[in-house]
């Protein structure tokens, strides 16, 4: 059952009186529990594409059909509440309050959100039990500069979770990490996704990819391959073997 569609989704920008189509007539379904990358070359509108699908930015034409309601007819209002609620979001940048803890970092959406009607002790549990979850329940009480930067991404990851979201939008979430902290910060995702959560990622790194169920190759605003994982192999080596022969076919 799909939890996205995305219909003849265009975006356009005009910059010197110059019209620029980043997307052309992209379309493409989701299904509830998938996780699926975004991959292709820089410049392609992988993150721009990211950004129309979860109503981050407006798309020019197209529908997105989220849940069954198409989220480009909403009004901004009616967005911020749908991201907020429904929605999750890791960027390459980890952006937080500098002058809040993590802790409060993380539980900042939940206070935010109308539609939890927790207490705010219930809400600080809840954020405690996904820092225990990831594995820094430690520093719950540092500043934003007294961790390293996996343990930050991964505090964003938590922070991303506090309402319970449909889907997880991650654009290059390893992108500023090194490779250690890269793969803890999939592996943690790949578990939420296991739990449940549907996950669409825009990376290039094909190590991270392989992970995925699924790989959508976007060139020049279109979708020009679509790769899905064997079921057959299990390994993660393999994985990343046949998923960069494909890449390679396609002149990545």
């Amino acid at each position: 059952m799909a939890i996205i569609e995305v219909k003849n989704l265009c975006k356009t920008y005009v910059v010197n009186k110059r019209q620029n189509n980043v997307l052309k007539n992209v379309s493409f379904k989701i299904d509830k529990g998938e996780m699926v990358a975004i991959m292709g070359p820089s410049g392609c509108g992988k993150s721009t594409l990211l950004y129309s699908v979860s109503g981050m930015d407006r798309a020019t034409s197209g529908e997105v059909v989220f849940e069954g309601k198409d989220i480009t007819k909403l009004n901004e209002t009616e967005l911020t509440e749908l991201r907020l609620d429904k929605m999750g979001f890791i960027f390459q940048q980890m952006y937080m309050m500098k002058n809040l803890s993590i802790l409060d970092n993380i539980v900042l959406p939940a206070i935010e959100s109308k539609k939890d009607t927790t207490t705010k002790k219930e809400k600080i549990a809840r954020a405690e039990e996904l820092m225990r979850k990831l594995g820094i329940i430690e520093v719950a009480d540092n500043d934003i500069n007294e961790v390293s930067g996996g343990q930050l991404q991964r505090a964003c990851i938590c922070r991303s979770m506090m309402n319970n979201p449909e889907i997880l939008f991650a654009d290059e979430p390893t992108g500023a990490l090194n490779r250690q902290s890269s793969t803890e910060v999939v592996e943690e995702m790949r578990k939420l996704n296991k739990e449940g959560t549907t996950i669409m990622m825009v990376t290039h790194d094909a190590k991270v990819a392989a992970k995925c169920s699924r790989v959508l190759y976007i060139i020049d605003g279109r979708i020009e391959g679509e790769y899905i994982t064997p079921s057959d192999l299990q390994d993660d080596k393999s994985r990343e073997r046949s998923l960069n022969n494909w890449l390679m076919e396609l002149g990545y």
